[in-house]
């Protein structure tokens, strides 16, 4: 399931199973970072084994091998898709990675004929830097889509893959 989407050096950004074995530590790290500062009532964090899908396309990101960050990309509909499961380990932020990661799966989607991404994040000040990394790429702030409801914990943001946008 290895399809490799960007190499950059060392830097190999790839689709693979979310059960391989040296994903653990993302895993765990981004389960944490969820349970951190939300209710439980306000994660909508996907376990581990239902990023397993035909519908869910799953990006590892490896710098000189070791698994360094993740994201995915949940098909909603006929041209619609979810942004899931991002995280880069903490001891590898502000290096850009998290920025290559979406860029990259923005791109993926447009070649997989999504007309729009979207996403649900948190609205605690421990989200603030993904909320601005998703407006840099050009997210913008949307109501709640799919299954989601307004919830004062949540930050819903959309992207139109429109090449004029």
């Amino acid at each position: 399931m290895s399809e490799q989407i960007e190499q950059d050096g060392a830097l190999i950004l790839a689709l693979e199973s979310p059960l391989t074995d040296d994903l653990e530590l993302l895993f765990q790290r981004h389960t944490l970072d969820m349970h951190a500062d939300t209710p439980p009532e306000s994660i909508h964090m996907m376990p581990r084994e239902d990023l397993v899908h035909p519908d869910i396309a799953f990006f590892v990101l490896r710098d000189g091998g070791r698994a360094v960050g993740m994201g995915a990309i949940k098909r909603l509909g006929p041209d619609h898709g979810e942004v899931k499961s991002m995280h880069v380990l903490i001891e590898e932020r502000g290096r850009g990675l998290a920025r290559i990661v979406v860029e990259r799966m923005i791109d993926h989607a447009r070649r997989s004929g999504f007309a729009r991404l979207s996403l649900e994040t948190g609205s605690q000040p421990m989200f603030l830097p993904a909320r601005k990394l998703y407006e840099r790429v050009g997210f913008v702030e949307c109501g709640p889509f799919g299954s989601y409801r307004l919830d004062p914990n949540s930050v819903y943001m959309t992207l139109s893959l429109s090449r004029a946008a």
